[in-house]
């Protein structure tokens, strides 16, 4: 693990320990976020922490170290509860470099790696929902990789564009479907059934949707939750990652709009997207 306030290189003598067994956790926080927790059994990291309550119990219960926090971007319901955990924090804060995160935090940009619990994550810049975020991406995993990737993509959705064009978001989630297909999607809002419901008006037609959202209706009646998803299944059922596919092109046309090119089409479904009920 890097020493406190380190950030790590591609380094090809750095060891990486693959063949841990991974524990990933989605604590549930507000009314539909979720803190995700990583764990080996003894050490944890945590991602956007929004609230430092449910870490707390959880760290508490599973009798855990926590060695890290990792920041996607600066809304509040992400780092709210970064100050409370400092007092049990034994590694550093990173997060993203354009953006303004609780300090001390080591700040990150694309190009740049950290090892945390002897894995080492990726980090890729996907501005879009807000101007400086960023996602962490992590393949040294024994099982499927990890994809932390904060409010920019959602199951079946992506996030609003609050400070960031439609270019920019078109051009994060072309990063984001050009990872492996099992790539393990650890969104940060339970807000998958809403996005499936705007996702069957853009394309009806979509049986993988169909089918999806039956099954994920099954699972929130359970009260689990839908997450994470996957990059190949996103890539069946989301429309702001097919905006390429006929149908939803020509639902985005319906909405105004005006040429086929993606990033036309995505700031048409985003538009449609924020009114639709």
């Amino acid at each position: 693990m890097l020493r406190p306030g380190a950030v790590c290189s591609q380094d090809p003598n750095s060891r990486i320990d693959s063949s841990r067994v991974m524990n990933l956790v989605a604590l549930p926080a507000f009314s539909d976020n979720y803190i995700w927790l990583l764990h080996d059994g003894v050490n944890a990291l945590v991602v956007d922490p929004g609230d430092a309550a449910p870490v707390h119990a959880a760290l508490d219960q599973l009798g855990l170290a926590l060695s890290a926090i990792l920041v996607t971007h600066h809304h509040a319901d992400h780092v709210g509860g970064i100050d409370a955990l400092r007092s049990r924090l034994q590694g550093p804060v990173y997060g993203p470099a354009r953006e303004t995160i609780p300090l001390p935090c080591v700040p990150l940009t694309e190009g740049q790696d950290v090892d945390v619990l002897g894995l080492r994550f990726q980090v890729l810049d996907v501005p879009g929902h807000t101007a400086g975020h960023i996602a962490y991406m992590q393949t040294d995993v024994a099982t499927a990789p990890l994809l932390f990737c904060g409010d920019t993509l959602f199951s079946g959705g992506c996030g609003r564009l609050f400070e960031g064009t439609p270019a920019q978001m078109s051009a994060s989630l072309a990063k984001f479907a050009a990872l492996p297909a099992d790539t393990r999607v650890c969104c940060t809002h339970e807000y998958t059934l809403s996005n499936l419901r705007f996702a069957k008006a853009v394309e009806p037609g979509n049986a993988d949707l169909e089918a999806y959202d039956a099954r994920c209706l099954v699972v929130r009646a359970a009260g689990a939750p839908t997450l994470p998803s996957s990059i190949g299944l996103e890539l069946q059922i989301n429309p702001f990652l097919r905006c390429g596919v006929p149908e939803v092109v020509a639902a985005a046309r319906a909405q105004g709009a005006g040429t086929d090119d993606a990033v036309s089409v995505l700031a048409a479904l985003r538009s449609w997207k924020n009114g639709f009920r």
